[in-house]
């Protein structure tokens, strides 16, 4: 159950696409009451009548009714007052339109209606350098479309590998580098991914207690809920496909895959670019409930008194005192994927009693480097240095409760900027 504000801004919210993080952050917004209207734009008919849209955006086979997520089991239902050729209705007193006719952007009249601040959830509009005019659609079409601001739920894409970010786009995770969005400057932010928001709270405590230079390496696997874009039963490739393994079934198989979250995390936290990182991801067949496990390489002080878990546990239980509070959460509970299922406010929550660490002192051949180097005047001498191997769990709910509730807040904090 969400604790019900009374906060709502003097402005109107458009959401493009109903998907899984466009309905659960509709869902967030009402039960947040941040915003005194929402514009919804589906780009399609629906079913028969918008009767069947609100069924849609009431029920959840993972989490329920919308009443239930508001008012607990005292919640009934919340959505009324429909009124099918306006395309209107009220949810839990919110106004809310439904728009079903254009899927580009800028088609798409935001202007109409006076919204200003939009939130594209199709993940069909990623890259940021595409001009608005782009017949297949683009990000920036809601500015012409309208718009003042549009929040990407999904990192930014660059399809052209020659062109570089636009000084008008920045990627960023509430808590971490929200600060780097200028409002005088930036039009499109993207609040990154579930997986690089859970690790950006995983990364950032160890970061500011060791400092990059001590992290020699790093890697991260995500094993990871299914998503919307696998298919439920095997079917034949797209013409050039490379990954077969993405028309496989979700229902019945683990699914190796891949992440950006490495190249992402770079953009919320620089400090990693100059250290080697490796992200993979793992599919499974749940709904939502993911986790990430971290492996740090740390440059150690001395093999007599080496980094134990009792101090990495002790640098998140304070982040989760102190500046990252609300949204990291420790625990030394033992849990598993469903407990953390719908959890509010925890961007992270680390499991504490799987910290491990393992130090040991490793002999450096700079043979190499110094050839590499041409060896004049270098003298060559094997080097013995003490490191600590680190792991560390973090789950995350991938939808409603952690990735859609940080979501919200960057939505919320962009629409004061703009007020």
């Amino acid at each position: 159950m969400i604790n019900v504000k009374n906060e709502r801004r003097p402005i109107k919210l458009g959401i493009n696409g109903l998907g899984r993080i466009g309905k659960l952050s509709l869902w967030n917004q009402v039960a947040q009451r941040s915003f005194s209207e929402i514009v919804v734009n589906v780009g399609r008919q629906v079913g028969q009548r918008l009767q069947d849209i609100a069924v849609s955006i009431e029920r959840d086979s993972t989490y329920g009714r919308l009443g239930s997520y508001i008012y607990g089991f005292k919640g009934g239902r919340v959505i009324e007052d429909l009124n099918e050729e306006k395309g209107t209705m009220t949810i839990d007193g919110i106004p809310v339109t439904v728009m079903r006719e254009h899927r580009n952007p800028r088609d798409i009249n935001w202007a109409q209606y006076g919204v200003r601040l939009v939130l594209d959830s199709t993940g069909a509009f990623t890259d940021p350098t595409t001009p608005a005019d782009n017949p297949k659609g683009a990000l920036r079409g809601h500015l012409e479309a309208g718009a003042s601001k549009v929040v990407l739920s999904a990192p930014f894409k660059i399809k052209d590998k020659a062109l570089s970010m636009p000084e008008d786009a920045v990627t960023t995770v509430m808590g971490i580098n929200e600060d780097d969005y200028r409002p005088d400057r930036h039009v499109l932010i993207s609040a990154a991914s579930c997986t690089t928001t859970c690790l950006s709270y995983m990364v950032k405590p160890l970061l500011d207690h060791f400092g990059a230079n001590r992290i020699l390496s790093a890697s991260m696997v995500t094993v990871h809920a299914a998503t919307g874009s696998q298919v439920v039963l095997d079917r034949l490739p797209n013409a050039g496909a490379k990954d077969l393994r993405k028309h496989r079934s979700i229902l019945n198989n683990i699914i190796l895959t891949t992440t950006g979250a490495a190249k992402a995390l770079a953009l919320v936290l620089p400090e990693m670019k100059k250290i080697g990182f490796i992200a993979e991801s793992v599919r499974i067949p749940t709904p939502t409930g993911s986790i990430v496990i971290l492996v740090l390489t740390l440059q150690d002080e001395s093999i007599e008194n080496p980094i134990k878990r009792d101090i990495i546990n002790n640098i998140y239980k304070n982040a989760a005192d102190g500046p990252m509070n609300g949204r990291l959460i420790y625990t030394e509970e033992q849990n598993v994927s469903s407990d953390i299922v719908g959890m509010p406010r925890a961007a992270a929550i680390i499991e504490g009693t799987e910290t491990h660490t393992r130090t040991a002192v490793i002999e450096v051949d700079p043979r190499l480097a110094c050839k590499g180097l041409g060896g004049a005047g270098i003298t060559c001498t094997s080097i013995q240095i003490p490191v600590t191997q680190v792991v560390v769990y973090a789950w995350y709910d991938n939808e409603l409760g952690s990735y859609t509730y940080m979501l919200g807040q960057r939505v919320a904090s962009i629409a004061d900027s703009i007020l």
